[in-house]
């Protein structure tokens, strides 16, 4: 019966390895899944940051999320 068990455990583990090395490792590392939604002010800054928006647009923007509407 343990044989059994480990051999299933080996195999899963396997599949995962070759399967979806990313989630494997992230599993191992303890790293988190990345977020499906990012952050509104953290897509500004990187706007911001690669020139797609000015700093007026960049404020503007900011404050506007800051607000409790």
């Amino acid at each position: 019966m343990l044989r059994l068990v480990l051999s299933l455990l080996v195999i899963a583990v396997i599949v995962l390895v070759i399967v979806r090395p990313g989630l494997f490792l992230r599993a191992l590392r303890g790293k988190p899944r990345p977020a499906l939604e990012e952050d509104p002010r953290e897509i500004l800054k990187r706007r911001y940051a690669a020139g797609e928006i000015d700093e007026d647009e960049y404020f503007r923007r900011m404050s506007g999320l800051s607000q409790d509407w």
